[in-house]
């Protein structure tokens, strides 16, 4: 029987006596006093202790008669007894009570059961001597508790953790190696049902167990850790769940601090041992209690380096806490790892490395500092210093390209952060030139392209900031004045903005600013510093002594010196100048003549020359005067001798970058370097020979005779006949006469009127292969199509060169290149040449009108329908033209080169089939218009330019263009004013994200003025100017239904350009509204289409495997994470085109296998607009096929030539509209069975050419599709699982 359900005391037991008052003892026992002898009173009690050992709970009259006896015992005359035999007999007697009457105990006050207990739990110190006569008595009290589980009643207790904290520690002190397992395992009962039983396990009586699992006590005595182990091991589920459950954060962490020390110990081999208690402490690690978790990660440090053989148990649980959303948790994980790494790499795995490679990122700037500083150490450690080996190298090589791609984030502090770690740890700025130039010349050769580009923009930024801080150095030269002032403002508020925290920098760039104004040692220091000629020692005294004049004793933290020493360092020449530029030619001479190195650092020869070369040309841009001394330009005139063409190619560069000195100081290299450059320009590669023309331009003073030398026998030998030889000779004479107008304009117009025109450009000398692609590789493209691509560029650079109109060959030229838009690239119409040829042809047409619009006085002579063709090139049928125009208009655009007009073009990007498309001139627009208005804030005097600078003047170009639409023909056609307003969206969603300066009401009452106005393309053409009033009204209603701002009063009155609308005329009052109610309703709500006709032409295809592409409705907000579209195995080979920018994204939809292409840089976060889009198509996502202008249809593989006939309906206003070719969708047709009836005999009419088709199938038309359905079914099986792939590098 035991106590574990032992009800109250009943109170009737209190202080019965035997009838006449005494105690009862037995038979033969006399009373039991203080006047005997303690010998005496030992023979009695032995006798007493007999006769309660061999009583039984059943013997009720004894239990009865003895009671008095029981609380005698208990009295404090026997507790508190000197002698220990005495102490140990009385316990005994006790323990049988206990026994005797359980569950109900004789001695009913709490104070009395303490005392009680505590008496016994001294005694069981006697068991640790088991020689001791008595030893078999204390054994026998121990087992008589362990069986009766007498302590439980002390659950009763207010205060029995004290008495159980008491017993364990005595039991833990007293057990020893000559115990046997008997003791063990009543010690073990005896303590399991007390934590098992309980209500709850406390801290100080856990901690009473675990102290014994502490190395150092194990030392001392081993029998106590095997009893803590076994006991823990009995009772972990208890402790779990107590831990668990516990609502005390501060107790939980307590037991945290305690485990960590039992598991992170150097010998502890607890957590092998009890496998449970590990369990339930890495359970903690996902504790509400954020110092509970933040606990935990710290002992993953301890523990990774002192028990390596944990860390796969400790991988999952600091994967989720590097996710944690408590920023002092992600940054402690982080420096658990770096910690653990720094000691010994092999300690941490690729995974928990990984968790550090994704805080790179980390939306927190100190958690990102951690983690970038923590791999910049331990790639120093491991790869610049090789402390462990190439195996432990090659593990975190992937370090660098990390750290550099970091460079591409918006915020300043990384760059600066990046900038910092390039010097200190990539390639330490301290040490000898010879050593450093090494780690820079095989760092470049074995970084990924991504992360070169990035070092190469840090070097151009860099570069850019020590323009700046000349210029500024300059203006403080030139006389006070209010424009010197203004113009002071302007470059201070530019540096400031290349400086951490550009609110704060602003007023230090002041402060800097009037310091360098009154000390004109400090003016010398700091043009000493940013001078070409300052060597990397010069630069280090001299930014010590800049920072020590701007010091204060007086001011130990000093932000402002801080500020400055950021400026400082950004702008110092750390690590290049003329001896490191001698250093790096040297290496690369090594490289050539095959006795470096390279394939000890782990790169080829060949590559080490090409990197090397390209380090040079990098560096040729930011330290020119460094590289201008005879034994760099002998080795690079070696390297123009050399097979490589790239390498070549860049020594020209170097020299066109670096030579101008050459001619006077370096004769003998002059006389050897012209024949080369000579000898490049006529039969060197295009890229050669571009560059040799702008080196003899850039750095000889004859130069009109060099390039005469060039341009004489070039001009005579063009033969059309043999195209693969008139490239490198076009794009010479190209450049010549765009560098030398003078000279050569006059007699390039023969050679284009006779030639380029005549004969290249209106003759197909031959047949192009008809494999059905819309695009091929440059090398699979003919010779003859190469030459008229650079004659189209000819054509181009000529015009640039002359920049006037007086003989009318820019006309000339405009029609040309927009009856090659007109004919779709075959400018013959022979259809000699193949499609993908055309494609060719119509990008270069389009991007040569683009290229001559950005010349002030080719840009007025555009007129609107060229424009609108050019335009139309972004709507293409071919992928890689679209993706390559649109690259090229927003490099033009985002550097002010373009008119405003041409950001209009980025609209129909609405009507892209390609995801990826659409979400790129999304960003180009958000590029843009952000510069455009940067730009407006940061020159006042652009305030006079508003028609062509400020971004919401794109609303008049973009609503003439979308009225001019081939597509648009009904003006009342609900499904063709769908796509309108999706096109008016994609731009007014990103010019709405903002109010500023009531923009809102600026473009609705633009719109209102245009209905004002006539169409200045065809002024007396009703149905003309009935689709630009139609189109203005889509565009009203989007914006009345986006904004409620835009009804207040505009700030100003909008000015529309004269080159599409004519000046309104006066009492003219145009009030009447376009679209009716129906129709604006239909706009707004998006309610599915009819089926029919216009339902049937974006049913997928019967070709088996095929899915549609569906487009997600309303606006397109990006997101840190770029995911690619869900395409489609079977919908061809979307092949690679590189692009010219780290953000492009490239899928290609004319190739025959798909591969999905990542984006490198992720996209910014955009603020949704408020009032989002009504939009019921969600309700009906499952009708793919009954919303064309919502949903498409991926572009199916090598299908580029079907042509559907559209439908003609009959327009109650106005005869049958004609047959119109469809871009960005689908072409209308009656069904898909008539494709390939009409693939040959559809042309297209008017202007314009085929746009972006949805579904292309091959020339074979529906049979060959159907003829390869398994094939497509295998790899749609194949590819099913990688159906969506994302960068989470961001």
């Amino acid at each position: 029987m035991d106590f574990t359900a032992q009800p109250k005391p009943a109170t009737a037991l209190c202080g019965v006596v035997s009838a006449d008052g005494k105690i009862a003892y037995p038979p033969g026992v006399k009373e039991i006093t203080d006047k005997i002898t303690t010998d005496e009173m030992i023979k009695r009690l032995k006798m007493v202790v007999k006769t309660f050992m061999d009583m039984d709970q059943d013997s009720e009259d004894e239990k009865q008669q003895y009671l008095p006896l029981a609380l005698h015992l208990a009295s404090e005359f026997f507790l508190r007894n000197p002698n220990k035999d005495v102490r140990l007999l009385v316990a005994c007697c006790l323990a049988d009570i206990f026994r005797i009457y359980a569950p109900e105990a004789p001695y009913t006050s709490h104070d009395k059961l303490k005392d009680i207990f505590l008496f016994i739990t001294r005694q069981l110190k006697g068991l640790e001597d088991t020689k001791s006569p008595q030893f078999n008595r204390y054994f026998y009290l121990l087992e008589n508790l362990a069986w009766v589980k007498s302590y439980n009643i002390c659950f009763e207790l207010e205060d029995c953790n004290e008495i159980f904290i008491q017993l364990f520690r005595t039991l833990f002190s007293v057990i020893n190696n000559s115990h046997n397992k008997k003791v063990q395992m009543h010690m073990l009962d005896l303590m399991s049902s007390i934590i098992m039983e309980g209500d709850g396990v406390t801290q100080e009586l856990l901690d009473s167990i675990l102290i014994n699992l502490i190395p150092a006590h194990k030392n001392l005595n081993k029998q106590s850790f095997d009893l803590a182990k076994v006991l823990l091991k009995r009772t972990v589920q208890t402790i779990e769940a107590c831990i668990a459950n516990s609502n005390d954060g501060e107790e939980r962490l307590a037991v945290v601090r305690l485990l960590a020390k039992l598991f992170g110990s150097k010998d502890s081999d607890l957590a092998t041992q009890n496998r449970p208690l590990w369990q339930c402490f890495l359970g903690r690690f996902n504790d509400i209690h954020v110092p509970v978790r933040l606990e935990s990660v710290k002992f993953a440090s301890h523990c990774l380096m002192n028990h390596p053989d944990l860390a796969k148990d400790l991988t999952e649980y600091l994967k989720v806490r590097s996710h944690d959303p408590e920023e002092a948790i992600r940054h402690d994980v982080i420096v658990t790892i770096i910690t653990a790494a720094k000691r010994d790499l092999a300690l941490v795995n690729d995974q928990l490395l990984g968790f550090v490679r994704e805080r790179t990122l980390d939306k927190r700037w100190r958690v990102r500092k951690e983690a970038m500083m923590g791999l910049a150490q331990l790639y120093k450690k491991y790869c610049l210093h090789g402390e462990a080996g190439k195996e432990a190298a090659e593990k975190v090589s992937w370090i660098k390209d990390k750290l550099l791609h970091i460079y591409y984030q918006n915020s300043i502090d990384d760059k600066l952060l990046v900038e910092k770690i390039f010097a200190q740890y990539l390639v330490p700025h301290n040490l000898e030139t010879e050593e450093r130039m090494k780690c820079l010349y095989y760092l470049y050769a074995s970084l990924d392209p991504n992360a070169v580009k990035a070092l190469n923009e840090m070097w151009k930024c860099q570069n850019m900031l020590r323009s700046h801080v000349r210029e500024l150095l300059d203006l403080h030269k030139q006389p006070t004045s209010e424009a010197n002032c203004s113009a002071m403002f302007g470059k201070l508020m530019t540096i400031a903005k290349n400086l951490p925290d550009p609110g704060k920098a602003q007023d230090f760039v002041k402060k800097f600013n009037q310091v360098l104004g009154d000390d004109e040692k400090l003016r010398s220091q700091l043009e000493l510093l940013i001078s070409p000629t300052c060597s990397c020692k010069q630069a280090d005294i001299c930014v010590r002594e800049i920072a020590r004049k701007l010091a204060n004793p007086k001011q130990p933290t000093n932000p402002f010196l801080e500020m400055v020493k950021f400026l400082l360092e950004r702008i110092a020449p750390v690590h290049i100048d003329s001896e490191a530029i001698s250093a790096l030619v040297k290496l690369m001479n090594k490289s050539i003549e095959g006795t470096a190195d390279d394939e000890e650092e782990g790169v080829s020869p060949d590559t080490a020359i090409r990197s090397g070369l390209e380090l040079l040309k990098v560096l040729s841009f930011t330290h020119p005067t460094s590289f201008h001394s005879a034994e760099t330009y002998e080795s690079l005139l070696q390297c123009l001798r050399m097979e490589d063409d790239k390498v070549a190619e860049a020594a020209i560069q170097i020299f066109r970058n670096t030579g101008h000195k050459i001619e006077t100081d370096l004769p003998q290299i002059r006389s050897t370097l012209i024949p080369i450059l000579h000898q490049k320009a006529k039969r060197g590669t295009p890229h050669q020979a571009k560059q040799a023309v702008h080196c003899i331009h850039a750095i000889f003073t004859n130069k009109e005779v060099q390039l005469a030398q060039i341009f004489e026998p070039l001009s005579r030998s063009l033969n059309a006949d043999v195209p693969e030889q008139l490239i490198t000779p076009l794009v010479s004479l190209g450049h010549i006469s765009m560098l030398a107008p003078d000279q050569f304009a006059s007699p390039m117009k023969s050679v284009v009127a006779n030639f380029i025109v005549k004969d290249l450009l209106m003759n197909d000398r031959s047949t192009g292969e008809k494999n059905g692609k819309l695009w091929s590789p440059d090398e699979e493209v003919s010779p003859e199509v190469l030459a008229k691509v650079q004659a189209i560029k000819l054509l181009v650079r000529w015009l640039l060169g002359m920049k006037n109109n007086q003989s009318k060959s820019a006309n000339s030229t405009l029609r040309l290149l927009s009856a090659m838009l007109v004919s779709e690239g075959d400018l013959t119409e022979q259809k000699r040449i193949s499609k993908s040829d055309m494609s060719r042809l119509r990008l270069a047409a389009g991007s040569a009108i683009m290229k001559l619009a950005q010349e002030p006085c080719y840009h007025e002579i555009i007129t609107p329908e060229q424009f609108q063709l050019c335009a139309l090139v972004i709507n293409d049928e071919c992928y890689q033209v679209r993706q390559i125009f649109a690259q090229k208009l927003h490099k033009a655009l985002v550097k002010l080169l373009l008119p405003l007009e041409y950001m209009a073009i980025f609209a129909l990007c609405a009507k892209d089939p390609v995801k990826e498309r659409r979400a790129h001139a999304r960003q180009c627009l958000l590029k843009n218009i952000s510069i455009r208005r940067e730009y407006i804030k940061q020159n006042p005097m652009a305030t006079e330019k508003l028609l062509s600078l400020l971004p919401e003047y794109v609303v008049p170009y973009m609503i003439h263009l979308l009225a001019h639409d081939p597509d648009f023909t009904r003006s009342q056609d609900v499904d063709q004013l769908r796509d309108i307003k999706e096109c008016l969206w994609f731009m007014l969603e990103v010019l709405m994200t903002k109010n500023e300066n009531n923009s809102h009401a600026f473009m609705k009452k633009m719109a209102e003025n245009i209905k004002l106005t006539r169409d200045a393309q065809s002024p007396d053409e009703t149905k003309t100017n009935e689709k630009l009033y139609t189109v203005c009204d889509v565009a009203l209603c989007v914006i009345n239904s986006k904004s409620a701002l835009c009804n207040a009063d505009s700030p100003k009155d909008p000015v529309l350009p004269m080159k599409f609308f004519t000046q309104p005329e006066k009492d003219f009052c145009n009030d009447k509204s376009y679209i009716s109610e129906e129709t604006r309703v239909l706009l707004l709500t998006g309610k599915p289409k009819p089926t029919g006709v216009l339902g049937a032409v974006n049913k997928p295809l019967s070709a088996t495997g095929r899915k549609p592409y569906v487009r997600t409705t309303g606006p397109e907000t990006g997101s840190n994470i770029n995911v690619n579209s869900e395409l489609n195995p079977s919908t061809g080979n979307r092949s690679r085109e590189q692009s010219s920018e780290a953000t492009e994204t490239g899928i290609s939809e004319n190739e025959e296998n798909p591969v999905r292409i990542i984006s490198v840089t992720p996209v910014k976060n955009i603020d949704p607009v408020k009032n989002k889009e009504i939009n019921s198509d969600q309700a009906t996502q499952g009708n793919i096929s009954s919303d064309r202008g919502k949903k498409r249809t991926v572009t199916a593989a090598g299908a580029e030539n079907i042509q559907q006939k559209a439908d003609e309906k009959v327009d109650d206003s106005g005869p049958p509209a004609p047959s119109k070719p469809r871009r960005g969708r689908r072409p209308k047709s009656e069904s898909q069975g008539n494709a390939t009836k009409n693939d040959d005999i559809n042309k297209p009419n008017s202007k314009g050419r085929k746009r972006a088709a949805v579904s292309q199938e091959s020339p074979g038309g529906l049979e060959a599709g159907n003829a390869k359905a398994p094939k497509l079914q295998d790899v749609a099986k194949k590819a099913g699982p990688a159906e969506r792939q994302i960068d989470l590098q961001r």
